[in-house]
């Protein structure tokens, strides 16, 4: 069995600050994680592996040449193997550039491979982004089957892939064919800690490469020329001031919240 886990390195959100004049991320010095949720769809598919013997799992991302780190860290915890998608002219990629550039790469390393990929992995959502798009964008560019919002995932006996979505009113259980694209939320797992041995073995590891050169693409449709969607502004929500708080339970407390209600015609 074949799985692949998309991943993002993306800024830790703690640490976000935001260039007042261009509307972007300053990166600078900017620590950097392997995004929540990717984490989560990583360990679904580890545990898959360890549920079906000679199971492999590959990591993917693309990003400039130091997502590497994020790509070894993932290699420490068991992936097999691992990609990067690099080159400058996937810069300035909106989610459907991204999507459609993550799609050809899939196809590259399938070719490279001699196999097609059983089950693809994704986060829900990347936490710098918070869109929630290229996982089935990604689905749709490769024309397979997707499950968003998977807290529950097994494989049963004759292949088939059941599901159970999160979604606001419950829970939907999906039986779905192979190949099938997946999205992780947090309750699906717990990440696994690496291991020493593992930890070594993405020390030394080569991670692959893949440029534009090394795929079939459009190049009306990468990086910022193949992106429909611009960022016009990106700012802070204004201050709110302090609220007034009445904790004695009295009836003056009462009287107040009654006069303030009254003033505003709330009453």
């Amino acid at each position: 069995m074949e799985l692949l886990v998309c991943i993002k390195q993306v800024p830790d959100t703690s640490e976000i600050k935001l260039d007042p004049e261009t509307n972007t991320l300053i990166r600078t010095g900017l620590p950097s994680i392997v995004n929540p949720f990717d984490m989560n769809a990583l360990e679904a598919a580890l545990k898959v592996k360890d549920a079906n013997p000679g199971a492999r799992v590959t990591v993917i991302t693309m990003g400039p040449p130091q997502a590497d780190v994020a790509l070894r860290e993932c290699i420490s915890m068991g992936a097999d193997e691992a990609y990067l998608i690099t080159d400058r002219a996937f810069a300035g990629a909106d989610t459907l550039a991204t999507s459609y550039t993550i799609a050809r790469a899939i196809e590259k390393v399938q070719e490279l491979q001699g196999k097609a990929f059983d089950i693809i992995f994704c986060g829900k959502q990347a936490i710098d982004g918070d869109t929630a798009q290229v996982g089935p964008q990604i689905a749709e560019e490769m024309g397979i089957p997707q499950v968003t919002y998977v807290c529950q995932l097994d494989i049963l006996a004759d292949g088939v892939v059941r599901t159970h979505r999160e979604h606001e009113e419950g829970f939907e259980v999906l039986d779905t064919d192979m190949p099938v694209l997946v999205t992780a939320v947090k309750a699906l797992n717990e990440p696994r800690y690496p291991t020493l041995l593992n930890s070594i073995r993405a020390f030394d590891y080569e991670v692959k490469k893949i440029t534009v050169k090394d795929m079939e693409t459009d190049p009306a449709r990468l990086g910022l020329k193949g992106s429909p969607t611009r960022v016009r502004k990106v700012y802070s929500p204004p201050m709110r001031s302090a609220g007034t708080m009445l904790t004695n339970g009295t009836a003056e407390s009462v009287d107040t919240i009654v006069d303030v209600l009254t003033k505003r015609e709330l009453l």
